[in-house]
């Protein structure tokens, strides 16, 4: 791909639908992040169900692409417009543009994320700060404007994404993996305090989902070679990956009345990865001839 083209995201060719296809009947999701990966998924599930969308990122081009793409294959409408989640001004631009073009927010979807691998040692300071500025600060100042401008008034529901990286301490992810407990510790505290609001404030944290672009750039290691790979699945308890229609319906599910009840926890939906798969460090090498 020449550095003039743009990545092409496509909807889904089969969708089983689990939930009734007007469950979200004339919603409105913010989507940081929107325009590719999980939450490009997360959107079109959100307007196959009869939700309106608002994708936002960085990159305008794509953003414009995705959103012709999703309109054509659900028939809702989505707004592309272009944000910095660790530009305050933008935020608020973006939040009146939503408004002004449907009149609310009902979902807020913080899923605008920054991540590489890189071993502590060898991070700069700049690096380490990216990513938090991206991932937990993004989120905070998202929600902080979803919340001001609209949500403090009518509710809603916030779903940030975050990661299990942080749970047992992931080589080569220091940066990734505080961030994300970031999160989830300003999601509880904004579930405790917006609560009173009619707000609901989850997290939902995806493991390995084979179809995105960050297990291609930073699982390599896992998937070279066939015996690799196996061994890596075989240390799932479901023995697969996700795929992000999966995580999109875990969200399509914590939006719906049957997820009335959640607030300020993690729906950790990764087959049981964290539970059971290898975490060594990153000098310990796995001879492949024992796997």
């Amino acid at each position: 791909m020449s550095g003039t083209e743009v990545p092409v995201e496509k909807c889904l060719e089969n969708y089983e639908y689990i939930f009734q296809k007007n469950i979200l009947k004339d919603k409105v999701a913010f989507i940081t992040g929107g325009g590719s990966g999980i939450c490009f998924t997360i959107a079109e599930i959100f307007m196959r169900h009869g939700c309106d969308t608002v994708i936002l990122g960085r990159k305008m081009d794509r953003l414009q692409l995705s959103a012709q793409t999703l309109q054509q294959a659900t028939g809702r409408r989505c707004l592309p417009v272009q944000m910095d989640v660790r530009q305050p001004k933008m935020i608020l631009a973006a939040v009146d543009a939503a408004l002004n073009e449907f009149g609310k927010i009902d979902f807020l979807i913080n899923g605008a994320a920054g991540n590489f691998l890189c071993a502590l040692d060898r991070m700069s300071f700049n690096a380490f700060k990216t990513v938090m500025e991206i991932d937990a600060l993004g989120t905070f100042n998202v929600s902080k404007v979803v919340y001001e401008k609209y949500m403090k008034a009518h509710g809603g529901v916030m779903i940030n994404i975050t990661a299990t990286l942080h749970f047992r301490g992931t080589s080569l992810q220091t940066h990734a993996g505080s961030a994300k407990a970031a999160i989830e510790a300003m999601t509880r505290h904004m579930a405790v305090e917006w609560g009173q609001h009619g707000i609901r404030v989850m997290c939902v944290a995806p493991g390995p989902i084979a179809d995105t672009e960050g297990m291609q750039r930073l699982g390599g290691k896992v998937n070279e070679g066939g015996l690799v790979r196996e061994h890596f699945l075989q240390n799932i308890p479901i023995q697969r990956m996700g795929h992000r229609v999966e995580i999109a319906d875990v969200c399509l599910f914590t939006l719906t009345r049957a997820g009335d009840l959640l607030t300020g926890t993690t729906i950790i939906a990764d087959g049981g990865s964290w539970l059971t798969g290898g975490n060594p460090p990153p000098q310990v090498k796995v001879a492949k001839a024992q796997l």
